[in-house]
């Protein structure tokens, strides 16, 4: 289990989910529409007590705060800070971190598939 010292800010936390969806401009525009439609994602920051939301199928829709107003995400993720941070560091490792309990994933086994190509 992993420890930390150093409690990230909100600031920290935009700006490594904006790096994650950052990686969808590299795929074709043609090609992220079909593959994601038009699907949202929101970041769940327990620690910070703010959620995070963007749309996939664009791929330059910015990260922002979610209002109480707005409907659930389709894929809802819920990790810490730290965890966020290691993530925009590390995309490959989402996989161990839901495993280890360090994530948690709520999305339809397709949204599964699309948040896999995604990371």
């Amino acid at each position: 289990m992993r420890y930390s010292t150093h409690r990230h800010s909100v600031e920290e936390c935009r700006e490594a989910l904006e790096k994650l969806a950052g990686r969808l401009a590299e795929v074709p525009p043609a090609d992220r529409e079909t593959y994601f439609g038009d699907r949202s994602i929101s970041v769940t920051i327990p620690d910070l007590n703010v959620i995070f939301a963007t749309r996939l199928g664009a791929g330059d829709d910015p990260v922002h705060e979610v209002s109480p107003d707005e409907p659930p995400a389709d894929i809802r993720l819920t990790a810490s800070s730290d965890e966020v941070m290691s993530l925009a560091q590390s995309p490959l490792n989402i996989a161990r971190a839901w495993i280890n309990g360090r994530i948690k994933i709520e999305a339809s086994v397709k949204d599964l598939f699309r948040l896999r190509r995604l990371l």
